[in-house]
């Protein structure tokens, strides 16, 4: 079964879960970096964590779906933009 979807779109989820998966990966990628940011910004790096981890779990062959499987990927996909954008601003303070 080959579907295809939209580039912000998530497998199994409408948008209203697409803004609840991305609220929950922000909230959760921002206390597992010791970051403190509002419910706007929680939402925004989630959904974009949610992209970086689908395009990421794509390429390796990871198959997920339904609202458990995109949380688990956006959360990842959003702990790993928290690390780089704190990467990028440690090397910019040097």
């Amino acid at each position: 079964m080959d579907q295809s979807y939209g580039i912000l779109s998530m497998p199994g989820t409408g948008f209203f879960g697409m803004l609840v998966i991305g609220f929950l990966a922000g909230y959760v990628a921002e206390k597992t970096m010791n970051r403190d940011h509002g419910f706007l910004t929680n939402i925004l790096v989630g959904i974009a964590g949610s992209f970086v981890g689908g395009t990421l779990a794509g390429l390796i062959g990871f198959n997920y779906y339904g609202f458990l499987g995109n949380l688990v990927v956006a959360i990842a996909g959003a702990i790993l933009i928290l690390w780089i954008f704190g990467r990028s601003q440690a090397a910019g303070s040097r």
